[in-house]
């Protein structure tokens, strides 16, 4: 079972957006996605979740071709935090995140108690009953991360479940960012595989059991964080000169520029 992307490409008006790439999301397991602005990350998310559909290549969910997959099924299986989320209504906290429970139909107190402990695990039990459009930039994010981990807070017996962020970490400060790596861990500890846009190299190196560098639309280097951040690697896509050295404490490779 697993997320997986083969030989993809992604063409839209003229521009070449992603080409031949593959790359595997394995249950419990975090790929973190990495690399310049404009490299095609984002859209390589949106094609992984089907929001944009590959060119050529194809796209399987659990040894299936993703299309295939009717919506409430996918919807069990596979949860997605975008970049940017437009909601403009005055929900509060507690009725966002409900909408990640409309697709398992478990009933209205099973629900509210899994709202609740969403809300909880992203540090915003806090906000359950304010609106939505009164929250700063990074509660509202908090509160969206909550919705997608209430989508996939059971398991299904569908397949495996993964979970897609694209720069979850974008608005939180510090300790919300630590919050979202611990989070992130141990859910694949719990069998999600989860697979996320990261800019910032430390954060990803701590995280991920897989690290991708995209530049251009194509996949420079996979593998671990040991493996792919080198110095030689980071002056040629992100055009800047580093040194590698060990995190005092997680000893994984630590990025100073």
């Amino acid at each position: 079972m697993a997320l997986m992307a083969e030989n993809i490409s992604l063409h839209i008006s003229g521009f070449n957006l992603l080409r031949e790439v593959s790359m595997r999301v394995e249950p419990g397991t975090v790929t973190a996605i990495v690399g310049p602005n404009g490299a095609g990350k984002s859209s390589l998310l949106k094609v992984l979740t089907g929001e944009m559909i590959a060119t050529t290549g194809q796209v399987s969910l659990n040894h299936q071709p993703l299309h295939t997959w009717g919506l409430e099924q996918k919807a069990k299986m596979l949860a997605v935090l975008p970049q940017h989320t437009a909601l403009n209504f005055p929900f509060t906290a507690d009725e966002v995140v409900a909408l990640g429970r409309i697709p398992h139909q478990t009933g209205i107190l099973k629900d509210e108690l899994i709202v609740a402990d969403a809300l909880k695990a992203v540090d915003a039990n806090y906000l359950q009953k304010r609106f939505y459009t009164q929250m700063s930039g990074g509660e509202k994010q908090r509160v969206q991360l909550a919705r997608v981990l209430a989508q996939i807070w059971e398991p299904t017996q569908l397949g495996d479940q993964f979970l897609v962020l694209d720069e979850p970490t974008s608005a939180f400060d510090l300790s919300h960012q630590k919050l979202t790596l611990e989070i992130v861990r141990g859910l694949a500890e719990q069998g999600t595989g989860v697979v996320m846009v990261l800019h910032d190299l430390n954060l990803a190196a701590r995280c991920a059991d897989n690290l991708v560098v995209f530049d251009s639309g194509t996949i420079s280097a996979q593998g671990s964080p040991e493996e792919v951040l080198t110095e030689a690697l980071i002056s040629q896509v992100f055009g800047v000169k580093s040194i590698i050295a060990k995190h005092p404490v997680t000893q994984k490779p630590l990025v100073i520029t």
